[in-house]
Formats: structure tokens, C-alpha cells, sequence
């Protein structure tokens, strides 16, 4: 690393150092006088910080980060670089705390985010970097080391028949610390500088993301969000097959992580498969989130979360989506009729969706469709937001006519004598008219 490098009076290397008109300044290695220096207000204002460990842990996330900090008496046996490490750690994990509300760090205050930010800026500024994003990348590979070995002692054999936390080799709490570290580090690098560190950031975030604990996890999947939206496809596909894999095994999760899980699922399927819709991924990542809703299809949370996000894998996969309405439709029969409207209007996007895309071909869903649309429509008339509902009944209903035609006719015709679908009918046939006249005109 540059950090580590001999001073340009060294011998060592003066031969090679490039003509000194076009050469950039030599990195200048900071005295520990210096990161005393740095750490003193940052000490200061963890002693004088109020703290009390989570509930249900006997572990001071508070005196780990204290001992990151470099003594007062002098270097260490173990020699600088591992005090830069061990300063760089700290002030990550107290910055990590803004706008985090988790039970590890919600006790950092705003000053101690402060102080570590400032702490860093004058620690790059002392090293001759151009910025804190450039030392970073330039500590990446020895800090990260650190962190993922962290975060590993705590796991657990998820392999194995009997798990328990009390198995993990490291208290869970150094894990959480560490994965917050690492989910804050790599999230001060972009692109394209991250692409070049994604054979180091990618293992740790896989450490994280198939970690027992939700907060590691979490963490995880944090990481590769911000991973995903700062490299090109190219780079990630190297990676894609495992991170795809551990992305399917974290799909049966708590239900607290479940909305980030599907949000981190579509955002790599989408970015990694987008040109290949026969992708095989699409079809067991659809199947494990179907799986899960079917054993909890009245959870409100969870189905909203997933119809809320599923979107853009509908788009990509297409005409694809077909083999897969055998379980989708009766989940949305099921909660076109939920009590909040929330799922209801979801449901009614989705399905506007899928009949754009499919033109819903050779489906033995048709009929019954037509008939939960025209249920759904009379059930309206108690709903706060009938108006919006009805008006999105209707266009889908426009849709299903101009696909089918005359077996749209067909499932119609026993609706329109209906005395209390008068309204409707006529409304329907007003858009029908509006929607034919501008497709012509």
C-alpha cells in the first residue's frame, strides 16, 4: 500500500521514482503523534457519552470501540499500520451510527459522527491523499481482512442440524460492530473505483449477508445494494452465480428483513440477468418468494413489500412470466379482496402488468378474472378510495377486452344484465369508446 511505502529519501527507492514534473506527491506516512492527536477529542467524547448495553447482551460495544483507539503512551509492539487500521475501524463505526437506529449504535451522538468524519479528513489530509475516499481505497485490502475475519468467528455452521448462536466462536456483537464498519466503508466508494475492489468487498459481503443475525445480515444486504447500483454488469457477473445463490437461501427470512431481502433479490436478479429472461435464476427466485407468500398469504406486510417491489423482474422476464401463472393468480384472487386497499391497488398494478406483457395467452384464468374484477368492483362501494379502485378495474378490464376480444364477450355477458352493475357497465363502455377514438385518431 502507498500508505506503507519508504519516504522518497529512501535509497530503497529513489530509482524508481518518476520524473518529478509529471509525478503525483508520495503518500507521507503520519507520526502516531498525529492519530493521538486525532483520537483525543474522539476518546473525550466517548467517556463523556451515555451508554448501556442492548438488552440481553454483556458485551460494551462502547469499550470495543475505545480500545480501536491509539494509546496515549506510545505506539503499540504490533507497530503503526495495524494503529491506522484499528483508528480508520473506529471512526467507520462511529460514522455508520448516521441515521442508523439499530440497538448496537443508536447511543452514538451526532458530535461523535462528527468527530470521526473530521478525524478521517485530517488523517487523509496528513498522509498527502487527495481525499478520504482515496485513503480508503488505499486501506481497503488490510482493513477489510480485519473486518470479514470478524464477522466469520461469530458465524455458525448452517449446515448443521443443531444451530445456536452460542456455537459462534466470537459474542455476536463484534460481528454487528464489524458489519456496520463494513457496510460504511465500502459505501464511501463508488464507481468506478469500487469495480476495481470488488475481488475483495464481494467475499465480505457474502460473509455478512449469510450470517445468522438479522443485524449482520441486514448489513449485508446494505452493502450490496450500494455495490450493485456503483459497478457495471460486466464486473458483477463474475460474481453473480454465488451472490444469486445466497440471495435464494435468504429468501425464507424473518419477516423484519423480508421487504430488504426481496429489495436486494430483484435489484441483482434485474442487473444481472436483464438480458437473458430465460435465466434459470428468474425461475427459482420467483418460486422460493411464491413459496413463502403461500405459507403466509394473509401476512399484509410481507405481500405488499413483494408487490410493491416485484416490478421490474415481471418486466425483464416478459412473455417468461406465464409458467408461473399457475401460482401467481390465485394469490392475487385471494388478495384482490383483502381488507386494506393498499394490496388492492397493487394487486391491480401487477395485473396491468402482466396483461401488458402477456396478453395473458392461453391462461384458463380469463374467465375467472373477469368475474374477481366484477366482484371487486361491487365490494368498492364501502372503500374510502372506490373512485381510484373502480377507475383501475375498469382500465384493466379495457385491456382484457382489446387482448381477447371475443372471449372477453363471452365472460362479459353475464355481467352486463346485472341491476347493480349498471354504473359500471356504463362507465365501462364510455372508457371503452374514449380509449378505441384515441387509438385511432
Amino acid at each position: 500500500m502507498l500508505l506503507y511505502l519508504p519516504l522518497p529519501s529512501s535509497p530503497v527507492c529513489s530509482f524508481y521514482l518518476p520524473d518529478p514534473r509529471f509525478a503525483k506527491p508520495p503518500h507521507s506516512i503520519p507520526s502516531f503523534a498525529i492519530s493521538c492527536r486525532l483520537s483525543k477529542l474522539i476518546r473525550e467524547t466517548l467517556s463523556r457519552t451515555l451508554y448501556a448495553p442492548p438488552v440481553g447482551s454483556n458485551v460494551s460495544i462502547k469499550l470495543i470501540l475505545e480500545s480501536l483507539l491509539p494509546c496515549e503512551g506510545g505506539p503499540p509492539a504490533e507497530g503503526f499500520p495495524k494503529e491506522v487500521m484499528d483508528f480508520v475501524l473506529c471512526c467507520a463505526a462511529l460514522a455508520a451510527a448516521e441515521g442508523d437506529d439499530s440497538p448496537t449504535l443508536f447511543w452514538v451522538t451526532k458530535d461523535l459522527i462528527l468527530a470521526a468524519k473530521l478525524s478521517l479528513r485530517e488523517l487523509s489530509r496528513a498522509a498527502s491523499f487527495g481525499s478520504e475516499r482515496e485513503m480508503l481505497v488505499e486501506l481497503m485490502p488490510d482493513v477489510l481482512s480485519v473486518v470479514k475475519g470478524v464477522i466469520k468467528e461469530s458465524s455458525v455452521d448452517t449446515k448443521s442440524e443443531d444451530i445456536f448462536a452460542s456455537s459462534a466462536k466470537t459474542p455476536v456483537d463484534y460481528a454487528i460492530v464489524a458489519a456496520h464498519q463494513f457496510r460504511w466503508l465500502v459505501s464511501q466508494v463508488a464507481y468506478p473505483d469500487l469495480g476495481k475492489l470488488l475481488w475483495l468487498v464481494t467475499p465480505c459481503a457474502l460473509t455478512s449477508l449469510d450470517h445468522w443475525s438479522a443485524a449482520v445480515k441486514e448489513q449485508g444486504i446494505s452493502s450490496f445494494i450500494h455495490i450493485v447500483k456503483n459497478v457495471n454488469a460486466a464486473e458483477l457477473s463474475w460474481y453473480e452465480e454465488a451472490i444469486l445463490d445466497v440471495c435464494c437461501s435468504n429468501i425464507p427470512a424473518a419477516d423484519e428483513l423480508w421487504h430488504r431481502v426481496i429489495e436486494i433479490s430483484v435489484l441483482l436478479l434485474t442487473s444481472t440477468q436483464k438480458a437473458n429472461p430465460r435465466s434459470p435464476w428468474f425461475e427459482r427466485m420467483l418460486n422460493e418468494m411464491l413459496s413463502h407468500l403461500e405459507r403466509q398469504p394473509f401476512n399484509k406486510e410481507r405481500r405488499v413489500s413483494w408487490l410493491s417491489q416485484i416490478e421490474p423482474v415481471f418486466s425483464v422476464m416478459g412473455l417468461f412470466i406465464l409458467a408461473h401463472f399457475r401460482r401467481i393468480f390465485p394469490l392475487f384472487f385471494q388478495w384482490m379482496h383483502a381488507d386494506d386497499e393498499d394490496t388492492i391497488l397493487l394487486v391491480l398494478g401487477r395485473l396491468h402488468t402482466i396483461i401488458k406483457l402477456t396478453w395473458i395467452r392461453k391462461s384458463p384464468h380469463f374467465e375467472r378474472l373477469v368475474d374477481e374484477l366484477t366482484l371487486l368492483y361491487k365490494e368498492t362501494a364501502v372503500r374510502k378510495n372506490r373512485e381510484v379502485i373502480r377507475h383501475q378495474i375498469l382500465r384493466l378490464l379495457v385491456l382484457l377486452q382489446q387482448c381477447k376480444g371475443l372471449q372477453f364477450e363471452k365472460a362479459w355477458d353475464k355481467h352486463k344484465n346485472d341491476p347493480d352493475l349498471t354504473m359500471m357497465v356504463s362507465s365501462f363502455n364510455n372508457l371503452l369508446n374514449e380509449t378505441q377514438t384515441t387509438s385511432t385518431s
